[in-house]
């Protein structure tokens, strides 16, 4: 089975999940729980930063799709951050740009949440 791990670091009031990885039907239960924790916190600022995820398959594309509702139901969002080429096209084939805001750092998906 494909290695994935999370960490999530905190910036002010942003959460910034980091993915490692493979996110497939085998590791989607490990960001599904991090999603879960957060809303569970009232954090609803969250930032999922793709730099070192290698794959996604389509039931990691749907854990984003179980949570965005909640979360802008809370006056949150998901922004995502730091994708391969490889990734965003994935996203992009599925239209998934049109629902979130892909940025090309971190610090501008930051910077959008600030509202600067």
């Amino acid at each position: 089975m494909a290695e994935f791990n999370t960490f999530i670091k905190e910036r002010g009031d942003i959460n910034i999940i980091n993915l490692k990885g493979y996110l497939d039907a085998h590791t989607a239960p490990t960001l599904e729980n991090n999603f879960t924790e957060l809303i569970n916190n009232s954090k609803f600022k969250i930032i999922v930063n793709f730099e070192e995820l290698a794959y996604i398959s389509s039931a990691g594309l749907g854990v984003f799709m179980a949570y965005i509702e909640n979360i802008r139901d809370n006056k949150g969002d998901i922004k995502l951050s730091n994708m391969s080429d490889k990734v965003f096209n994935i996203f992009d084939l599925l239209g998934f740009p049109l629902l979130y805001e892909i940025y090309k750092s971190e610090e501008e998906a930051i910077k959008k949440f600030s509202g600067i």
